[in-house]
């Protein structure tokens, strides 16, 4: 019959690390397991039953061996800030935005503009910049600190968010927004016209952290409270790819047994129960039916 031991956290962390064990030994973390299958209940803990597991980020560093990975309880952004930007900032207000932040898009979509003198391109780069400082100041009066793009950050708005002690972190991939939009609890934007219609992401304190020979930024006191980040280190990048595959497996098992917290003994234990009282059954069972019911215990 089936378990539930949830009422009791010790009893229930234990079957959640047997299962986790379980599910990594036929794995190439098999070696590792006990390491492993603590960073991913303490990881499926955090979530507190939701089992949303968008709120776990998995990031690949090479180097170390795999008993160096660790969990992070805060969130971690595989970029840096732009040059001469603060590399810290308490109470963060963070605008994220997917918009291009760069004044080439001439050459982009392979247009052409004639002009007659050297002095009409000046007066266009004018424009171009003019334009550039405008937006700028658009994002600027969302009164954020922080300013995460999905494209390109080029020099001149780099500059300008620098002169406002704003930090700007460029070309964020599509998934590291989406989360980081999760986990601080902001929205993602395009447009900037209307300030107080969006809805700003929030953490207590963005920092630099060094992994390895690697310098990322960590999103700390996000308001996802459960989010959390593992590390996974590893000589090879086939090594890692393969210990993020096996740990993604052993997070999604455990998530379903978060949210559905029954559980029953593996290795055939059910099989020998029903098959025990089955066999009970047939010596109480007069005539051949008992011959019966006695092989398909056995069976």
């Amino acid at each position: 019959s089936s378990m539930d031991n949830s009422a009791d956290p010790e009893k229930f962390r234990a079957d959640l690390m047997n299962i986790a064990r379980t599910t990594l030994s036929s794995k190439i973390l098999s070696q590792h397991k006990e390491h492993f299958s603590q960073l991913a209940v303490d990881a499926v803990l955090r979530l507190k039953g939701s089992g949303n597991l968008s709120a776990i980020q998995i990031i690949r560093k090479k180097g170390g061996v795999l008993e160096d990975s660790f969990l992070d309880k805060g969130f971690l952004l595989d970029k840096k800030p732009g040059q001469h930007q603060p590399k810290r900032i308490e109470n963060a207000k963070i605008l994220i935005a997917n918009t291009p932040m760069d004044t080439d898009k001439i050459k982009v979509f392979g247009s052409r503009v004639r002009v007659d003198s050297m002095a009409k391109i000046a007066e266009l780069e004018v424009a171009e910049k003019e334009k550039m400082r405008d937006k700028v100041e658009k994002i600027i009066k969302h009164q954020c600190n922080v300013f995460v793009n999905r494209q390109l950050i080029y020099n001149y708005p780099e500059q300008l968010f620098a002169d406002a002690g704003v930090m700007a972190i460029e070309h964020a991939d599509f998934d590291g927004i989406e989360r980081l939009a999760l986990v601080t609890g902001g929205e993602i934007v395009s447009t900037f016209d209307q300030p107080e219609k969006v809805k700003l992401g929030h953490c207590d304190l963005i920092e630099e952290v060094m992994i390895g020979e690697d310098t990322l930024l960590r999103f700390g006191g996000v308001a996802l409270g459960e989010a959390c980040t593992i590390v996974i280190r590893g000589a090879t990048q086939q090594i890692i790819d393969e210990a993020e595959r096996s740990l993604h497996d052993a997070l999604c098992v455990l998530a379903a047994t978060v949210r559905e917290t029954s559980i029953v003994y593996g290795g055939g234990c059910s099989e020998m129960l029903m098959a025990c009282a089955v066999q009970a059954e047939a010596a109480k069972t007069p005539g051949k039916e008992a011959v019966a019911m006695e092989a398909f215990a056995r069976a």
